[in-house]
């Protein structure tokens, strides 16, 4: 009996190897995707970040050139009028901005969705 336990021992190391082995193998692809789609995020943020900024500094530019047009253009007659209308439009392009940033910020949507999804994959093809 001693034989027949022992061959029975090792044809259920070999299963829990091979079974252990797929779940590595599993685990590695999975890592190694995470690892990919995080490097993608890092750098589609960094761009994101840099032509923000620029965006950023030419659309001020712009502003206060257009500004300085207007009060130039409406100084002797409708000096206060101006002045006024540009701080309106301000408040509201603020406004407008701050929810547009509050929107994006509290967005639900997953940076990791290709991961996520083979996860799924995964869980479908494992599970009876």
């Amino acid at each position: 009996m001693s034989i027949g336990e022992s061959g029975l021992g090792s044809g259920t190391s070999s299963s829990t190897r091979r079974l252990g082995a797929a779940v590595l193998g599993l685990l590695h692809s999975h890592v190694e995707l995470f690892g990919i789609e995080l490097q993608e995020q890092k750098s589609r943020t960094v761009s994101l970040l840099l032509f923000a900024g620029l965006a950023l500094v030419f659309a001020l530019l712009l502003l206060v050139g257009l500004s300085t047009l207007v009060l130039i253009v409406f100084w002797d007659t409708y000096r206060l009028a101006a002045i006024i209308g540009l701080c309106v439009f301000y408040t509201l392009a603020a406004a407008f901005c701050g929810l547009r940033l509050k929107a994006a910020v509290f967005d639900e949507s997953s940076p990791f969705h290709g991961t996520l999804e083979e996860l799924a994959n995964d869980r479908e093809r494992l599970l009876p």
